[in-house]
């Protein structure tokens, strides 16, 4: 018999805290029902939640601590007074101490990447972690990373990004071989930064289980040229805000259109399950959970201000990388890299303040 699946759960995370969590957890009980919780916060506030959803009660522990982390403080006073006491802490030592396979976390997302690098320390081979989430497009969903765990980039890290992407991608999606493709400003080979053009010579001498596609532009994201977009995360995560917002700004537009008149509304009456198609495709709940990639566990960041039926899609992303054993698949691909342009020199490097790209 397999031993069951546990998922550390910080409780406390989020713009709506423990009522989100425990509202996730019940949805994705019925979607994993072999799947179990270790669930850290204050007990005051979760156990009345609990009791209101037996199933997820059945299939949870909880743990009290009354310390959670403020979605203001800096990942540097996270660390000071959140070590060891806090539910974010907890959470991710519990995949340390292997008590959980994965753990997830809809708080801070700079201070969750801050105790993650130190909890969990980095496997070898990579020198900075990235952000990678499941990119909605035309052709279907891609993996793009880095979204802003850290600021910045050179070859070899997009180099290591792009291994760590392919790996996702292949456990997410069930590609042998995904597509890969470097973000810049066109095509052309002569066109982007030193850093970029060097990492895609690297990435066309590697022996990974990638198709490498060249370089992409901004406009392949949502076309889904590639399965793995790579990036830096200042780059990732101001395209990651830009699409939430042109999103936001569609659904406004249609909701003001289809109000204006009423012919509009009749209009829409006519067309309703073309429109719920539509807001299905739409709904950033549905992409919600991105990952931490280079880590010697998993770590899931939640969107802060998802509700339930989000974070339940966070929990599926754990359940999801968990039960194939992503991180020796990444261990395994980036072993691969071992000489490549001195990809194998891992840098020290202090914790820095990532870009709240989820938060």
């Amino acid at each position: 018999m397999t031993r069951a699946l546990t998922i550390a759960l910080d409780g406390m995370g989020g713009d709506h805290g423990p009522a989100t969590v425990i509202g996730g957890a019940e949805i994705a009980s019925v979607r994993h029902p072999d799947v179990r919780f270790l669930i850290f916060g204050d007990e005051a506030l979760i156990r009345p939640l609990l009791d209101k959803h037996p199933r997820v009660a059945s299939a949870a522990e909880l743990v009290h601590t009354d310390v959670a982390i403020s979605m203001n403080d800096k990942p540097s006073q996270a660390l000071r007074r959140g070590r060891k006491t806090s539910s974010m802490w907890l959470a991710i030592d519990a995949v340390k101490e292997g008590r959980a396979q994965a753990a997830i976390s809809a708080g801070n997302t700079g201070a969750l990447m801050a105790m993650a690098k130190v909890i969990l320390k980095t496997i070898p081979n990579v020198e900075r972690p990235a952000l990678a989430a499941i990119w909605p497009t035309a052709r279907g969903e891609s993996v793009a990373l880095d979204l802003g765990a850290t600021v910045g980039a050179n070859a070899r890290q997009l180099v290591q990004f792009a291994a760590m992407g392919e790996a996702f991608a292949r456990v997410i999606f069930n590609l042998e071989q995904p597509t890969v493709g470097l973000l810049n400003i066109g095509e052309e080979e002569v066109k982007g930064t030193e850093e970029v053009k060097e990492a895609a010579q690297m990435l066309r001498e590697s022996n990974l289980p990638i198709r490498f596609h060249g370089f992409i532009e901004g406009d392949d994201i949502s076309k889904g040229t590639v399965d793995v977009v790579v990036t830096d995360g200042y780059t990732g995560n101001i395209a990651l805000k830009t699409a939430e917002g042109t999103v936001r700004l569609i659904v406004d537009y249609l909701r003001k259109a289809m109000a204006s008149s009423i012919l509009s509304r009749i209009g829409y009456v006519l067309a309703r399950g073309a429109f719920q198609t539509l807001s299905k495709k739409l709904d950033p709940r549905a992409s919600n959970g991105a990952l931490f990639l280079g880590l010697n566990g998993l770590v899931v960041k939640s969107h802060g201000g998802t509700d339930p039926v989000g974070f339940a899609s966070a929990i599926d992303v754990a359940v999801d990388v968990a039960s194939a054993d992503l991180v020796s698949k990444i261990v395994a691909d980036l072993d691969k890299l071992k000489g490549l342009g001195g990809a194998d020199r891992k840098e020290k490097s202090d914790i820095s303040e990532p870009e709240a790209a989820l938060s």
